[in-house]
């Protein structure tokens, strides 16, 4: 499948790399068909990958691996907001968090209250609701985004 985006201009997508949330999004319940993004020229922070609509093709969010941020990050999810995703196991399971980069981008944040769930093996995908104070809706990462490019 060939997309016109409007970060990364024309990209073609293997049928069997398109993620589904057959719920869609938090705020896009409509969208339900994405692929993964990566910028070849993201050096350190290659963490940083894009989720990228085929249904919208202008809408894309940056994500990232919530562990390359917080070390830590291991919300409890009720399995009842996973059902349909398939058997999730360690090495099938995909966590991405979006990131908000606003105008003043020392203020950039991400998500870690409503990480995307992925099951690698059957691409099938759900964001779920963390229900937790422990992990915020805007936890800040400039800093640390900043110290991992310092360090490579």
């Amino acid at each position: 499948m060939r997309v016109e985006t409007r970060i990364f201009g024309t990209v073609d997508i293997a049928e069997d790399k398109i993620i589904r949330f057959p719920k869609g999004i938090v705020g896009f319940p409509d969208l339900t068909d994405f692929a993964l993004v990566h910028d070849e020229d993201n050096g350190p922070t290659g963490g940083i990958r894009w989720m990228q609509s085929l249904q919208e093709t202008n809408f894309a969010m940056p994500v990232i691996d919530p562990l390359a941020v917080v070390s830590d990050y291991n919300p409890t999810v009720d399995d009842e907001l996973l059902k349909g995703l398939g058997t999730l196991k360690d090495d099938n399971t995909l966590v991405l968090v979006t990131i908000t980069v606003p105008n003043q981008i020392e203020n950039m944040t991400v998500n870690l209250q409503a990480p995307f769930v992925i099951n690698a093996d059957t691409r099938m995908a759900a964001q779920v609701i963390v229900d937790s104070d422990k992990y915020p809706v805007r936890f800040p990462i400039y800093e640390i985004l900043k110290k991992m490019k310092e360090e490579a």
